[in-house]
């Protein structure tokens, strides 16, 4: 399994100071950005776009993971991907064409993601799944931060472990989105979570983003000495 990577989710930030708030987070040990685009209609939020992925990929040098959270991805594929996304993740349950948006992805030079709802069984990316770079399992609904994770996913990020592994994919990313903080991270890597997108741990007003991290990746240390 690969090693375990922070991605703190500019969701989070302090949009006046974006671009100081990711260069922190680089210095301070995170590995992605996580980047959430919403649209008002697959989630009830809307968030940002090919712009302010711009200005991301201006401010820092980490991998951008865009995680399109709209109905119709297709359309923005190309446009999320000029702008300097790394990884781009589309939801099983925005697109009717599933294996059409992935290649698609891969045909604009990103790497390509399936993201899946908190109702969603992990089977469903059974056949696909060969031809992915990542899953995101959602713990939440998604939409909005600072929700609590709803534990009863923690199987079926389980289930999806055991299905990369049967494959043989090798260093597989399984991203875990929502309600990943100091209390539960540990139990999402024991799951199988290997990428943990975090907000309001990395971004607070209560510590700095070093901290944050740094307390995050303690953690992890210590759960796995245990």
């Amino acid at each position: 399994m690969k090693p375990l990577k922070i991605a703190p989710s500019v969701l989070a930030a302090d949009f006046t100071r974006l671009g100081e708030q990711v260069q922190a987070a680089q210095a301070g040990g995170a590995d992605w950005i996580h980047v959430d685009v919403m649209d008002g209609q697959f989630v009830p939020n809307i968030s940002m776009g090919p712009l302010v992925i711009e200005a991301l990929r201006r401010a820092c040098s980490l991998p951008l993971d865009v995680h399109m959270m709209i109905v119709q991805p297709e359309a923005m594929i190309p446009s999320i991907a000029a702008a300097g996304a790394t990884h781009i993740t589309v939801h099983y349950e925005a697109t009717p064409d599933l294996y059409r948006a992935v290649n698609l992805i891969k045909r604009h030079g990103c790497k390509a993601g399936v993201a899946l709802n908190p109702h969603t069984p992990a089977s469903v990316l059974s056949e696909i799944l060969p031809i992915l770079d990542e899953i995101i399992v959602m713990t939440v609904s998604p939409g909005f931060g600072g929700q609590a994770l709803i534990p009863q996913v923690l199987g079926k990020i389980t289930q999806l472990r055991a299905m990369v592994n049967e494959k043989q994919l090798e260093d597989f990313p399984i991203l875990v989105d929502g309600g990943v903080n100091l209390q539960t991270i540990a139990a999402i890597a024991q799951a199988g979570g290997n990428v943990f997108a975090v907000g309001s741990s990395v971004f607070s007003d209560r510590f700095s983003v070093a901290e944050g991290i740094a307390a995050l990746q303690e953690t992890l240390r210590k759960a796995k000495e245990d």
